[in-house]
């Protein structure tokens, strides 16, 4: 995934529907939270034998994926607003985890 491409496309989208004022890093992070919630509703009630076999549903697995595209482009739009380099971020975070979380 381009991440600096798709951030451009969310600009030029939100741009064209004249979203861009109301776009700031505290509004997309709320926005995001609902979306992070929204995804967690079709596993509620599952077991997690049962969710782990969620991805054998079509239609299950479809509304699974649209909440999960919902979280990441809130998630990218938040960072290009803050000038995050999400690769950065990523690899910076991984090597932290790996000194605080040490392989046995």
């Amino acid at each position: 995934m381009d991440i600096p491409a798709l951030q451009a496309r969310l600009r030029q989208f939100a741009a064209e529907r004249n979203w861009t004022p109301y776009q700031t890093p505290k509004n997309l992070a709320m926005a995001m939270i609902v979306e992070a919630a929204e995804l967690v509703e079709p596993f509620q009630w599952m077991t997690p034998e049962q969710s782990q076999q969620s991805g054998l549903d079509p239609d299950l697995q479809g509304r699974i994926a649209d909440e999960i595209a919902d979280v990441l482009i809130y998630l990218v739009q938040i960072a290009d607003h803050t000038g995050i380099d999400i690769d950065q971020a990523v690899e910076n975070k991984i090597g932290k985890n790996a000194v605080k979380y040490p392989a046995p």
